[in-house]
């Protein structure tokens, strides 16, 4: 996408300032409900709720504008804008699979993925496969004549294993199959996975896409078709609906998304070069490392790869590892990733938790994601931790 285009998407794009008093910023249309002209006028909106404002629910001014840019920064035709980004991958799933149908999913989707096939869906009948799709040839083998969905994250958000988009693409498309990726990881200024020939592109627009930490919401990205589809019958019958006010901070987010996801990437570059060379670091997982397995497919479909990377520490027991998160100054130990704040998630808090399954993850494994804190600072924060490790 060229930066001029980039540009119109994120200022102009949906914005019919001439009809909201010539305000610069859009208003926030808070309305539960819209009036009709006459009975012929509300009869001919009934007939396309997507298209027209008459509930809420369905479809609003503010959320309208949010869908417009979203969809053009995937290359999208439409785009649906949902509560969450579980939310959005469940639509996505539920509105292309009926009792009897098999899904083929990455062998470590996101944990609420994971949920949607293991327990909900298969409640209803739905089974799945797990594959190591790092392997175009595993998932062809997986493929069954009932399957319906191919299910990517392409990278995932802990160990950052890829996918051939392409590749992936030409395979759903030769089985009939509709090919569906979460592309939270990246967003669309990193990559844009309907231009691989992917069908249907989810986001946690809670992460990137937002940016700023105080608004849970999903997308789906799709065609026209696809989008009403989801739209009639998942969105309109769960009622996963975003309000204005969550819509119009979104769009306030997708302002400066190009700036903080390259800045966010270009101080992950810097100390993933630095904690590679670190007597006390096993192990660095990051996409645009060139010591990373994937390294060459990520150059050839991802643009950058963001602010997050893990790590193994070289360690002798859990408790260093708790040492030396706790001792961390200027990362917030939390959950999610993609707003302006610097946070750490370290496998070994998911351990020993009563009632919940060990993480398949080792207990030295960390996160990070980093956010538009100076890279120094954060450099000298985790150098002092590292330094304090026996």
């Amino acid at each position: 996408m060229k930066q001029s285009n980039l540009s119109d998407i994120l200022t102009h794009l949906g914005e019919e300032r001439e009809r909201y008093f010539n305000a610069v910023a859009p208003p926030v249309i808070q309305t539960s409900n819209f009036m009709f002209d006459n009975v012929d006028d509300f009869r001919n909106k009934l007939s396309d709720e997507l298209g027209h404002h008459i509930y809420t629910r369905g479809n609003n001014p503010t959320v309208q504008i949010l869908r417009r840019k979203i969809a053009a920064l995937e290359s999208a035709e439409d785009a649906l804008v949902v509560g969450s980004g579980a939310a959005a991958v469940a639509m996505s799933v539920i509105g292309n699979v009926q009792a009897g149908d098999h899904v083929v999913c990455v062998q470590a989707p996101y944990s609420w993925t994971h949920a949607l096939l293991t327990k909900f869906l298969a409640r209803f009948g739905v089974s799945h496969t797990f594959v190591d799709a790092k392997s175009t040839d595993e998932i062809a083998a997986a493929i069954q004549p009932n399957t319906r969905v191919l299910y990517l994250e392409s990278p995932n958000s802990k160990t950052f294993e890829l996918q051939d988009l392409a590749a992936c693409a030409a395979l759903a498309r030769e089985h009939g199959i509709v090919s569906i990726i979460d592309n939270s990881h990246c967003s669309p200024i990193f990559q844009r996975p309907i231009e691989h020939g992917i069908d249907i592109v989810v986001h946690s627009a809670t992460k990137y896409l937002n940016g700023h930490s105080d608004v849970v919401v999903g997308v789906i990205c799709s065609t026209k078709k696809m989008i009403q589809k989801l739209f009639e019958s998942e969105m309109m019958t769960l009622g996963g609906t975003i309000s204005p006010h969550d819509a119009a901070l979104v769009i306030r987010g997708l302002r400066t998304l190009p700036l903080r996801i390259q800045r966010s990437h270009d101080s992950a570059v810097e100390l993933v070069r630095r904690l590679e060379k670190h007597p006390k670091v096993a192990e660095v997982y990051f996409p645009f490392s060139p010591n990373f397995p994937q390294y060459e497919l990520a150059q050839k479909q991802m643009s950058g790869a963001g602010g997050l990377f893990s790590i193994r520490l070289k360690v002798k027991d859990m408790e260093q590892v708790e040492q030396f998160c706790n001792g961390l100054e200027r990362f917030l130990l939390a959950v999610s990733w993609g707003g302006y704040e610097s946070l750490v998630l370290p496998m070994c808090g998911l351990y020993n938790i009563e009632g919940r399954e060990n993480p398949d993850l080792p207990w030295d494994f960390i996160r990070f994601y980093i956010g538009l804190e100076d890279v120094e600072r954060l450099w000298e924060d985790i150098l002092h931790g590292l330094e304090k490790l026996e």
